[in-house]
């Protein structure tokens, strides 16, 4: 679930600030779909044939397997969605999340899942036909569908090789700025909620995190429906921060509780104080990590045996993250 390279060049419709000495001056804009007519090519692109070629086809035939560390959803969801966009050729989809914001017209998702690189780290790329859908569900869009405007991401993540996790991980975040649904609605108005954001929180805490993931850790689990990226499923626990095995270390402040969600969960909301719907987005999803089972240690078994997997990401904090929001919400 990693990604993204090189800034050896600008990309067209990309406002690049070069770093300096405030994190602010890190923040690099770039144009997504603005006109009408590209929004309109967005819209045209995602025809219902695409989406759902992205589903992986259910072929369980275990009863439902539900726990802390993955479950289905049943509650009420119009903050989190399904982001779908097109990376270096190849359609995909990630999770975002509403957040209070001043344009009221922001998301938070993974900075892989705006910018990336292909499978060997080079060729740095903004993902093309970004589309959110809040809500989203069985293939229903019960809020509308919304084009991506503006990707926000740091400098520092455009530079991603994929090799020095130490390096990029805490970058691997950012914001997409939405233009209207059909209907003329912002998302923030569309859906009648927004998460609140929160920097520097502790790591070690009750958390919430969800996600369309189109596949699980756990063969009991894979291919139920809350795993083929068709529904939104969840995880509950407190937790853990991941170093990274001793051969290829994670970057600092990786945190994430027990959970078996895979690819699509990405970019997905960890919440703190989740109550009633509504908590603090304190971080997104990015990689899996493992640690045996009940202790702190991270697993030393190849085969993850006696191991227990966590879905972690960067700790949202003011250095990195702030100034992208602040970027993205005054957007």
């Amino acid at each position: 679930m990693r990604t993204a390279l090189g800034i050896g060049i600008l990309f067209a419709g990309t406002v690049f600030v070069a770093p300096t000495a405030t994190a602010a001056d890190h923040v690099v804009v770039h144009e997504q779909a603005v006109s009408a007519a590209d929004q309109q090519a967005v819209l045209a692109y995602w025809t219902p044939e695409r989406i759902k070629a992205l589903i992986v086809p259910s072929t369980a035939h275990n009863p439902p397997k539900a726990g802390p560390d993955g479950a289905p959803w049943t509650g009420e969801n119009r903050t989190v969605g399904r982001l779908f966009f097109t990376d270096h050729g190849e359609d995909a989809s990630c999770t975002a999340t509403v957040v209070d914001s001043a344009n009221r017209s922001t998301v938070v998702t993974a900075g892989h899942c705006v910018n990336n690189t292909d499978l060997l780290g080079d060729n740095n790329a903004w993902n093309a036909n970004v589309l959110f859908v809040p809500g989203y569900h069985d293939g229903q869009a019960p809020y509308g569908t919304f084009v991506g405007r503006l990707g926000v991401a740091d400098a520092t993540w455009l530079r991603n090789d994929q090799q020095d996790a130490v390096k990029y991980d805490p970058y691997d975040q950012a914001f997409v700025v939405l233009n209207p649904n059909a209907q003329g609605q912002r998302v923030r108005d569309a859906v009648g909620a927004a998460q609140h954001i929160g920097f520097d929180r502790p790591g070690a805490v009750d958390q919430f995190q969800f996600g369309y993931p189109r596949a699980s850790s756990d063969p009991a689990r894979d291919n139920l429906p809350e795993y083929t990226g068709e529904r939104l499923a969840f995880c509950h626990g407190v937790a853990k921060e991941y170093p990274g095995p001793p051969d290829f270390p994670a970057g600092p402040d990786q945190w994430g509780p027990a959970c078996t969600m895979g690819g699509g969960s990405s970019g997905g909301p960890r919440i703190a104080d989740f109550h009633h719907g509504i908590g603090t987005v304190v971080g997104d999803n990015t990689q899996g990590g493992y640690f045996t089972t009940g202790t702190d240690n991270v697993c030393a078994t190849p085969d993850h045996s006696g191991c227990t997997r966590h879905l972690v990401g960067p700790q949202f904090g003011g250095k990195i993250t702030k100034p992208l929001y602040e970027r993205a919400q005054h957007s």
